[in-house]
């Protein structure tokens, strides 16, 4: 099992848990669920439901990760398997990222 935090705009938004290879959560943390001033990370993650489940990495994180030949050097860079969409994730989403979204190892 692997996690990591999300964060909007800096903010704790909830995390994400890679349970299997076929398992995956996002979870809204508390308070910012219930914080009616908080927006949703995403218009497929919205703020309706607390726990979303899926078999593959959610759309939404998976848009994060490079593609093509960037995606082969931070693979190499850090040492994983370049299909590892999880864990080139962790390794890449905490800084530098498009958008108002970070993710970062927990």
């Amino acid at each position: 099992m692997r996690q990591a935090v999300v964060y909007n705009n800096g903010r704790l938004a909830g995390i994400l848990t890679e349970n299997s290879a076929s398992d995956y959560v996002f979870r809204y943390e508390d308070s910012y669920y219930t914080d009616k001033s908080a927006p949703a990370i995403s218009l497929t993650l919205p703020k309706s439901r607390q726990e979303y489940r899926q078999a593959f990495l959610f759309p939404f994180f998976a848009n994060m990760l490079s593609e093509g030949h960037n995606r082969i050097v931070q693979a190499r860079i850090h040492k994983l398997d370049r299909s590892d969409d999880f864990g080139v994730l962790l390794a890449t989403a905490h800084t530098d990222t498009p958008g108002a979204i970070t993710v970062k190892a927990l």
